[in-house]
């Protein structure tokens, strides 16, 4: 029975039990599932993260949720990018049935307030949060200020939940209201540096620019340049998306793996392509079926093909690590097996691989690799049903090591599973987020076109 905790924080002995009996319960009911209701099953489970476990002030995703202990230090950090990923898991949710809509939007408002309120920079929230009093937490030593990557993740999920409610009843429009009203205050050119033709990760009221990270493909952020270029009130113009993203033009390549062209230089993983969370982050929202600009022909070909340059890497399995296969693949940042046993944390591709498999790398590629991604979903819930918590698969696995696993969820990568599965089967969030006014005259602007919806 799924069961939701509004608002409380479990304790670490509930959730370990709630898992126990998840995982007993797998071994005997999925045998019997069709692709569609084991879909649901994961849907429904991974829904519970931002649900049953959510900061308890605030609403919002934690950054982090652990079976095994739960550090007091961060038990009120929330995650902005995460909590994106998390009011699209929430749409999910009410849409399949999950959970009440009138629950939904009460939850949703909640959290619209503590937005409003909470530290912005420039109108850029922050990575971290604090979830009891909104103040910057901070992510690093320089990383204290605003992060407009981790702002476009969470305004993704912000105008998806505008759109899904804005014609409702007047609580709903009145929530779709305050969404509008929390995006529009994103001040996009700021993260320019005074008007350069780039965008800039971090900016900090106490460090100023010191962290100088640009925004140049190819990896995750694409949307923060949609999102910017769509902006209303603070837009950036169509030639630094075309300067700072695509580095003046030079950014796509003639390269293959295993046959299939990877179109754009991935960031340090030019043979391979990145870790997966490159081609799921930007396209919760973002639909690239039939999508192309001035350089990249078919965005949904470019994504596919990263998905199945990672499969066919398994399948060739170089470094002969055991379990790999058509059922067991897929690597992406998450938790990690360290070489001493403990948990670490690594950008999983296949030039950092080391024998740990993350199950949303796979989950998450289901509108690329549905058949390839239900082999994943269905091994994992089938065959490995200790690699299954309390909230759907757990963030790191390895059948290598024993079938080594960490009982530890991560909200970047829990959030991206129902969403993308979503895609896959109805394309919800695709709808919403795509046919929003400002995100077609933002893909105008840059002279994006595509073969689903007019611009």
């Amino acid at each position: 029975m799924f069961k939701f905790f509004t608002g409380i924080a479990l304790s670490s002995a509930v959730l370990l039990s709630c898992g126990s009996a998840a995982t007993a319960d797998t071994a005997s009911v999925t045998q019997k599932l069709t692709d569609e209701q084991l879909m649901d099953k994961v849907q429904r489970e991974t829904l519970k993260f931002f649900w049953d476990f959510a900061e308890p002030n605030s609403l919002m995703g934690r950054e982090r949720y652990h079976e095994d202990f739960y550090p007091k230090n961060d038990a009120n950090v929330v995650t902005t990018g995460g909590s994106g990923f998390g009011l699209m898991t929430i749409i999910v949710g009410v849409e399949r049935g999950f959970i009440p809509r009138k629950e939904a939007v009460k939850r949703l408002t909640h959290i619209a307030d503590f937005l409003a309120k909470a530290d912005r920079h420039h109108g850029a929230w922050p990575h971290w949060l604090d979830g009891e009093t909104g103040k910057t937490v901070s992510f690093g030593k320089k990383d204290n200020g605003g992060d407009i990557v981790e702002t476009a993740f969470l305004v993704e999920g912000i105008i998806t939940v505008r759109e899904y409610f804005k014609n409702g009843n007047a609580e709903e429009k009145a929530l779709a209201k305050k969404m509008d009203d929390l995006w529009q205050g994103v001040e996009w050119n700021w993260y320019t540096k005074g008007g350069e033709k780039v965008l800039y990760w971090h900016w900090s009221p106490v460090n100023g620019w010191e962290m100088n990270h640009k925004l140049q493909g190819y990896d995750e952020t694409l949307v923060t340049y949609i999102l910017a270029a769509s902006s209303p009130t603070y837009p950036i113009d169509a030639e630094t998306f075309y300067q700072g993203w695509t580095r003046n033009g030079t950014y796509s390549t003639d390269r293959e793996k295993y046959g299939l062209p990877l179109y754009v230089k991935h960031n340090g993983a030019e043979e391979y392509g990145g870790p997966l969370f490159w081609s799921q982050y930007s396209y919760l929202g973002l639909d690239p079926t039939g999508l192309s600009d001035r350089l990249v022909k078919n965005y949904f070909d470019l994504n596919r093909n990263h998905a199945l340059i990672q499969y066919n890497y398994s399948l060739e399995n170089p470094k002969n690590f055991k379990g790999y296969g058509s059922n067991y693949w897929g690597f992406t940042a998450s938790y990690t097996r360290n070489p001493d046993g403990t948990v670490g944390y690594r950008a999983h591709n296949p030039k950092e691989d080391n024998g740990v498999i993350t199950p949303t790398a796979a989950l998450s590629s289901f509108p690329y690799t549905p058949k390839e991604s239900m082999n994943v979903l269905r091994f994992l819930y089938e065959e490995k049903p200790h690699f299954i918590g309390s909230a759907g698969p757990y963030d790191a696995t390895s059948v290598h090591f024993d079938d080594w696993f960490t009982p530890r969820y991560l909200a970047i990568d829990q959030g991206t599973i129902a969403p993308m599965i979503e895609n896959y089967r109805t394309g919800l969030i695709w709808k919403l987020f795509m046919n929003a006014p400002e995100i077609k005259a933002g893909l105008k602007k840059l002279d994006f076109k595509s073969t689903k919806y007019e611009f």
